[in-house]
């Protein structure tokens, strides 16, 4: 017989075993969940513009409150990472070793993908009538990126340089996009307090070690609401997809992107293990919870603070190497979108029936390493520099509306793999210079319960 107290007990079991539950595993069980509710309300006729008009804003919201933070952070960790290195040359140094291992890992993914798309060849699966229909659904889509790119294409060889260097700081500070121009600034600014006095510079340096910190348990407070902000934003992504008939026609497309992005991690975490001698257990129960942020936001951005937030307190990197490398990575490592560039040029180029040679397909490498480079960290900027990259290969730019229709779902998983990849080579050139050391905070303890 159940008394209203073994009920209460019961009740207050469950309570204990959430607040004890992991934080990934919180993030997991909002995404199964949000896609089961979609699932469900599909099912009745008010369903998706119910999810669309009562469910997708609090994902909205719950990108934004990422996004909010992403710039004050990147100001207040990279000044005060770099000035704290009293030594111009060692940011050299770790700048250089930064540099030059994103490059690696880029070139190395670029490469994985043309290899697993030679071997599987998914645009051979691709029928007449099913490259009509795509095309014909997804011609304007495609006729926006291609301007897009060609705006970007017309610009001068060195404006790039150009746009590093921002004219006025507020104004690039007030967009997402222009995140170069932030980490020059405080690059540029933590140099200046480097050169200056300790008595002069101490003011300052302590101003933005409280102001990280304030901004550290502003990420604690929106990772309360992680959960819920997922089940928003997958519960949006499936009443919203196209139609599974779609789906199936670029299943190998999509099964080969995934394939190598999988090996990507697989080299991260072998990696990680050789250079640092940390796990791949280790290291993917630390950074799991920026993974699946990452996959549900599928911006890079958006997900920064909370990497960096997981590299340094689990992973055990010291600040003043999370305060530089992951900001950067975040704006010019872009393995799993380099990756995916690579695969999805030469699936369009199969089902177009054209036959690409070595000397094209190392071309490939080459733009989509330097695409990659400059693609913003955000939804969908990937679709615009392989627009890049199918130019430079000969490739038709309107085949491009053949993989619009699994854009979204691949996105997701190449930002993982993005933040996955910054998270590897923070733990490397902590390595190199000697900054690597014990995590603060013990992964299953990871609770996230503000104090």
């Amino acid at each position: 017989m159940y008394t209203d107290f073994s009920i209460f007990q019961a009740e207050n079991k469950i309570d204990n075993y959430m607040k004890k539950l992991a934080l990934h595993w919180k993030i997991l069980l909002g995404m199964v969940l949000g896609v089961a509710f979609a699932i469900g309300m599909l099912n009745f006729d008010f369903g998706k513009q119910f999810v669309i008009d009562w469910i997708k804003p609090f994902g909205k919201i719950f990108i934004n409150s990422l996004k909010l933070i992403a710039v004050p952070l990147i100001l207040a960790s990279l000044i005060k990472g770099i000035s704290d290195l009293k030594d111009i040359s060692k940011l050299s140094k770790m700048g250089g070793r930064t540099i030059i291992t994103y490059v690696i890992t880029t070139v190395l993914a670029v490469s994985i993908g043309l290899a697993v798309v030679n071997i599987i060849k998914p645009g051979s699966y691709i029928d007449q009538q099913t490259r009509t229909e795509l095309m014909r659904s997804n011609q304007d889509k495609a006729a926006s990126k291609i301007q897009a790119a060609n705006n970007q294409k017309s610009a001068g060889p060195l404006q790039a340089l150009v746009d590093l260097v921002p004219s006025n700081i507020i104004s690039a500070a007030g967009n997402n996009r222009n995140m170069l121009q932030v980490i020059f600034f405080a690059v540029f600014f933590a140099i200046g307090l480097i050169l200056l006095p300790e008595e002069k510079s101490k003011p300052v340096k302590d101003f933005f070690d409280s102001f990280n910190e304030v901004i550290l348990k502003m990420i604690d407070l929106i990772m309360l609401a992680a959960p819920y902000g997922v089940f928003a934003l997958l519960a949006a992504l499936v009443v919203e997809s196209p139609s599974l008939a779609l789906f199936k026609a670029l299943g190998m497309y999509a099964f080969t992107v995934v394939l190598g992005l999988s090996l990507m991690i697989l080299i991260y975490l072998m990696v990680v293990k050789v250079f640092t001698g940390k796990s791949p257990k280790f290291f993917l129960n630390g950074i799991s919870p920026a993974q699946l942020l990452a996959f549900s936001t599928s911006s890079s951005a958006a997900t920064l603070p909370v990497t960096m937030e997981r590299v340094e307190e689990h992973l055990g990197v010291e600040k003043e190497v999370t305060s530089f490398v992951l900001p950067i990575g975040a704006t010019i490592n872009m393995d799993g979108t380099s990756l995916y560039q690579a695969v999805a040029a030469v699936f369009i180029a199969q089902a177009f029936g054209m036959d690409l040679s070595l000397s094209t397909q190392l071309g490939i490498i080459a733009t989509a390493t330097l695409a990659s480079i400059g693609s913003a960290a955000v939804p969908g900027a990937g679709m615009v520099m392989l627009v890049i990259v199918l130019a430079q290969a000969g490739i038709p730019e309107a085949g491009l509306a053949l993989i619009f229709a699994v854009d979204r779902p691949l996105d997701m998983c190449r930002t993982t793999v993005n933040v996955t990849g910054d998270a590897a080579v923070s733990m490397l050139v902590a390595k190199s210079v000697g900054k690597l050391g014990e995590p603060k905070v013990k992964n299953w303890d990871d609770n996230y319960e503000v104090k």
